[in-house]
């Protein structure tokens, strides 16, 4: 029909503009914290780009979810802003005519959820705790980036190389501080590389430098050129963490009976299914009402995805910690709001206000 048509002509467009904002703002989130942890010298600036595309691959599920919710929520309104459902309804469409084109638009992306919620996103979680620890167990030299002064693990060291080649193996213009037997030592080199010993032992290899040492406070300094010197880099010892339940699989956890275990696998079925009851409830939401002005139904469908999220972010807490039932689990939640959903098609159906009058006049 043509108001199918036409409807899922708009949800798709909106949900396209929707995303590419969410996208954006999470994106923008991100990249100001990885750029914020690397100015500390916590973080390489060569990682913020794989660490940036795992942490968008684990919220993708929340940012389709809201997408979807904004997406019905926002057309549907226009449509009544612009008086557009008073023809349909007029042509005999009841607000319940919705509900198939609706789904017709949100299911495949749901399906979609799912698929990223259950075996993309652990995955992504898995690879993103990885790759930290491959940084955390790189040297000291390899974290070095050029122009930037890079201290060591243990305050000992610190490290200035103005510029690499092409390869990344010979530095150029190199500066390195040391404190050694309460002696302060001073390297400057125009030229160095990397070396490997036979016992896998990595040296910074500088060619015609100077060194300078001396106690500080005094006057008492040597000088030292040299054409070649080496400086033994300390491998970093990083002990490896057991993963945790986010990062595990699907299939690990529904096999393990833990509270976690059930905890975060009931997690990751309530993204796609509280996402199906939200498109569900965007439809009655949806009407405006020309009194309340134009965003009071967005701000009450945004105060009831927030109570939403966090009710189930409450309701795994506690079936973490063993207070609920994995039966029960987060199965109350989303029944609370599909009741809610079904209260407010009535009272749409039957053009009366949401909240009854408790008292007549």
């Amino acid at each position: 029909m043509l108001f199918k048509r036409s409807l899922l002509q708009e949800l798709v467009s909106t949900a396209i503009g929707g995303f590419l904002v969410l996208f954006g703002i999470v994106i923008a989130q991100r990249v100001a914290y990885y750029i914020g942890v690397a100015a500390k010298g916590s973080l390489a600036s060569d990682a913020i780009n794989t660490l940036l595309g795992f942490s968008m691959l684990k919220f993708l599920p929340m940012m389709l979810s809201l997408t979807l919710f904004l997406a019905v929520l926002l057309t549907l309104s226009r449509w009544h802003r612009d008086s557009e459902m008073v023809v349909w309804f007029s042509s005999g469409q009841g607000l319940s005519s919705w509900i198939r084109p609706v789904l017709t638009f949100g299911l495949p992306v749901i399906v979609l959820i799912a698929f990223l919620s259950l075996f993309v996103t652990p995955w992504a979680t898995n690879k993103g705790a990885e790759f930290r620890d491959q940084l955390k167990s790189r040297d000291e030299l390899a974290s070095i980036s050029p122009g930037v002064f890079k201290e060591s693990r243990q305050a000992d060291r610190v490290f200035f190389v103005e510029s690499f080649d092409e390869l990344g193996n010979i530095v150029k213009n190199i500066f390195v501080q040391s404190m050694q037997h309460q002696k302060l030592g001073i390297i400057v080199a125009a030229r160095g590389h990397r070396e490997t010993a036979e016992n896998d032992d990595n040296f910074l290899v500088m060619q015609n430098g100077r060194r300078y040492e001396g106690t500080p406070h005094t006057a008492e300094y040597s000088i030292t050129e040299f054409e070649r010197y080496a400086i033994r880099i300390e491998p970093a010892e990083v002990q490896q963490q057991l993963p945790n339940t986010q990062s595990r699989s699907s299939l690990e956890l529904f096999q393990e009976h833990s509270p976690d275990s059930n905890a975060e696998l009931q997690w990751r079925l309530a993204i796609p299914i509280s996402a199906f009851v939200l498109i569900l409830l965007a439809i009655p939401l949806s009407f405006v009402d020309p009194r309340s002005g134009r965003s009071a139904n967005l701000m009450l469908a945004l105060l009831i995805y927030i109570v939403y999220n966090n009710l189930l972010s409450i309701m795994q807490a506690w079936l973490a910690q063993g207070k609920l039932s994995p039966i029960i689990g987060l199965w109350p939640v989303h029944a609370f709001f599909l009741l809610l959903t079904f209260w407010m098609f009535y009272r749409r159906l039957f053009q009366l206000p949401f909240l009854p009058r408790l008292w007549r006049k």
